[in-house]
């Protein structure tokens, strides 16, 4: 059993994990499409910016139905760094590089970077980062990469400064959160939603020339469903259990989503998209596998052959 699965089931919380990454392995691979849709009639920043603000809302309005206390001062301040980095800076980042001409193969490459982020910050934080982790890292960047052949590298420079700049705002919000005082996970959640989301509407209005003109009669019915299903799904379902695994996992399992999310893209691509396979999604799959054995595996392979190191040169002697 993975060391991080281990760990859950002595805690009674082996269920709750294998349920979040299933979540975060699934759903975000789908929003590639939703955020499509959504930016068919929607501006990308306001639409993005709405969405935090009322998953925020809703998040906020749960909290205190659960009765938890509001966020304290250095809270609060807390909150509104990580919602910043991530509901702002990285999500407005993947609409805005998805808006201006990022193909897909291009931006399912870049996301993978994000779990590295993560390590490296955990690393020089103090935390122990597994050489199989390490591994496991790049051999599900290197999948990612053979898998893009299925998709688009076009790329303008300022959607590809966006599309770098995503997975290292969300890597350093995602580290934060790990290591920030934060209120209760739902209070948090909320807080962190509604500022980054208010933040987005703040610079949707000062920098988005299509927000100033926008009507909501211009959205379709099409887009109007898809951002429905980002908020519920996308957000107030996917990104909790992200949040909560960012807590109760190492940082390369919690991270190794960006290597299951654009293969999970493609397919959604095929099947509503009416996108082709070229055959190179079959020489990724294997890499991406490889790559999740490592990082969850990667432990408990390593004592394997240890042991069976030690019991092979006790029968030589």
């Amino acid at each position: 059993m993975p060391t991080d699965f281990k760990i859950a089931a002595q805690n009674g919380r082996l269920l709750p994990l294998v349920v979040a990454l299933l979540i975060v392995y699934l759903v975000w691979g789908t929003t590639y499409y939703a955020l499509g849709v959504a930016m068919a009639s929607m501006p990308p920043l306001l639409m993005n910016g709405a969405r935090f603000v009322l998953a925020g809302v809703v998040m906020l309005a749960i909290a205190r139905a659960q009765g938890l206390s509001w966020p304290s001062a250095a809270q609060w301040r807390h909150t509104a760094l990580v919602g910043g980095l991530m509901a702002f800076g990285a999500m407005s980042m993947v609409v805005l590089a998805q808006k201006l001409g990022i193909g897909s193969g291009l931006m399912a490459t870049v996301v993978t970077t994000m779990p590295m982020w993560l390590a490296l910050w955990s690393r020089l934080g103090g935390e122990r980062v597994p050489l199989t982790s390490w591994l496991g890292l790049a051999l599900g960047v290197a999948g990612a990469a053979v898998l893009a052949l299925e998709g688009d590298f076009s790329a303008t420079w300022l959607g590809t400064l966006c599309a770098f700049g995503a997975p290292l705002c969300w890597s350093l919000g995602s580290y934060a959160s790990r290591k920030l005082s934060q209120p209760a996970p739902a209070m948090a959640s909320g807080a962190q939603w509604l500022l980054g989301g208010l933040m987005g509407l703040a610079a949707a209005w000062a920098l988005e020339p299509a927000t100033a003109r926008f009507s909501l009669d211009q959205v379709s019915a099409a887009s109007w469903a898809a951002w429905l299903y980002l908020v519920v799904m996308g957000t107030l379902v996917t990104l909790n259990a992200y949040l909560w695994l960012l807590q109760n996992a190492t940082p390369a399992v919690a991270g190794s989503y960006s290597f299951v999310n654009p293969a999970v893209a493609l397919w959604v691509g095929v099947a509503l998209g009416g996108e082709v396979l070229t055959g190179w999604v079959y020489l990724a799959m294997p890499l991406v596998l490889a790559a999740l054995a490592l990082i969850l595996y990667g432990a408990p392979l390593v004592a394997w052959a240890r042991r069976i190191g030690l019991r092979t040169k006790a029968l030589a002697v």
